[in-house]
């Protein structure tokens, strides 16, 4: 009778491993690429069972660091594909998984590379999006990747908890904006939970959060930059009505009111009121 081998694991990064990695590239984590590496073995495993992926998914990562989050990833899945925008740290991190992954070494690719200026990628298409993303550039490599790579679908990524809000938030609420509408547009969103600054190296001044997404089918008929402008010109001045914050996009106060009656929405209405919906009904009503 055959017995079937034993699933290939890795080693996971404490914080003793993520210390000796950095000295030996002579690296200090910096606050201008948003370097914060995780040192808890917990951490990485709860993101990858959060992120419900499995051994057909191709998962890209962006800013893999020393590898702790990646290592996690290995075993769950097919393939990832890290892209990292350090030079260093994208040129180290195969030697890192043939240290503590031998066995999943061949699963792994590396992009170093600027994930916002990434359009294209080696291998199979991507299913999945996991990874902790710099804060600073958090919502724009999200909002970039959901729309630069259509078979991403799903996602869970670790952001500050602050950013977390907004992303997930609905109408109605005070930290709903720019960010909660694109994302609403490609996806339906929730928290996952929380991260404590403890797992971090160095310990950030702030607590972060999980992001879930699973991506759905944008409004029939809509066109994605018509009404990313409609979002940008509501919000840009969220205390007016939106009468007169789509002035400018309208072209006049009373052109901006005919697209918004036109639409079946209260000129006297303000952004934070408006679903993704409203915002789409808003730009195909808009001037022609």
């Amino acid at each position: 009778m055959a017995i079937d081998p034993a699933p290939a694991t890795s080693r996971l990064l404490g914080a003793a491993e993520v210390r000796r990695l950095a000295s030996g590239l002579r690296i200090r984590p910096t606050k201008s690429l948003g370097q914060n590496f995780v040192i808890d073995p917990n951490t990485v495993r709860r993101i990858v069972r959060a992120a419900d992926v499995g051994p057909t998914d191709v998962v890209v990562e962006v800013g893999p660091g020393l590898g702790s989050l990646t290592l996690a990833l290995l075993p769950a899945v097919s393939r990832v594909v890290a892209v990292e925008v350090d030079p260093r740290l994208g040129g180290a991190l195969p030697g890192t998984v043939r240290e503590f992954a031998p066995d999943l070494a061949d699963r792994l690719d590396v992009v170093v590379a600027d994930a916002l200026r990434v359009t294209e990628l080696p291998g199979p298409a991507p299913t999945a999006l996991v990874a902790n993303l710099p804060y600073n550039v958090a919502v724009s490599v999200l909002l970039h990747l959901l729309e630069a790579f259509p078979t991403l679908s799903r996602a869970l990524v670790m952001v500050q908890m602050e950013v977390a809000d907004r992303l997930a938030a609905g109408p109605g609420s005070r930290t709903y904006g720019v960010p909660s509408v694109k994302a609403a547009w490609y996806a339906d969103v929730r928290r996952a939970g929380t991260v404590g600054r403890t797992v971090f190296w160095p310990a950030p001044n702030v607590d972060s959060s999980l992001v879930a997404l699973t991506r759905h089918d944008p409004p029939a008929g809509a066109d994605r930059r018509q009404v990313f402008a409609v979002v940008d010109a509501a919000f840009a001045q969220r205390r007016k009505t939106l009468r007169a914050a789509l002035a400018g996009w309208a072209g006049s106060p009373a052109s901006a009111e005919e697209a918004l009656r036109d639409a079946g929405v209260d000129p006297r209405s303000r952004g934070e009121q408006l679903t993704l919906e409203d915002f789409a009904r808003i730009a195909l009503a808009g001037p022609k």
